[in-house]
């Protein structure tokens, strides 16, 4: 049985902001971010945000998929920002060293003023 996961886009003046709601696990990683790939088409000069604020579980797959998305945003001259971490996504994600390599701030607003 797939895990429950929602990703919501919209667009602020040229940034594509994808909100995340549910978890991420093993069972809808491949499809969600795959569906994320679709609409973001070609990386190139694209302004990503993923708003984390409804995440409450991601797996090791989800944060590869996530790395593989900022790889492709900077090497087509993007920018990609993460936003909204509850506490327990943040230390997962700074275990891991993402927050490190991307960009990651307290609310979604910071994040369009840092693009």
């Amino acid at each position: 049985m797939e895990t429950l996961i929602e990703v919501n886009k919209k667009d602020v003046n040229g940034i594509f902001i994808f909100a995340f709601n549910g978890e991420l696990d093993e069972t809808n990683a491949d499809k969600t971010f795959k569906s994320i790939y679709d609409q973001i088409g070609d990386f190139d000069w694209k302004n990503i945000i993923f708003n984390l604020a409804g995440l409450k579980y991601l797996n090791s797959k989800s944060i590869g998929y996530i790395a593989d998305v900022f790889s492709n945003i900077e090497d087509a001259d993007g920018k990609m920002v993460i936003s909204n971490c509850s506490d327990w996504v943040k230390d997962i994600l700074e275990l891991v060293g993402i927050t490190t390599i991307i960009p990651t701030v307290d609310t979604e607003e910071e994040a369009i003023k840092s693009i």
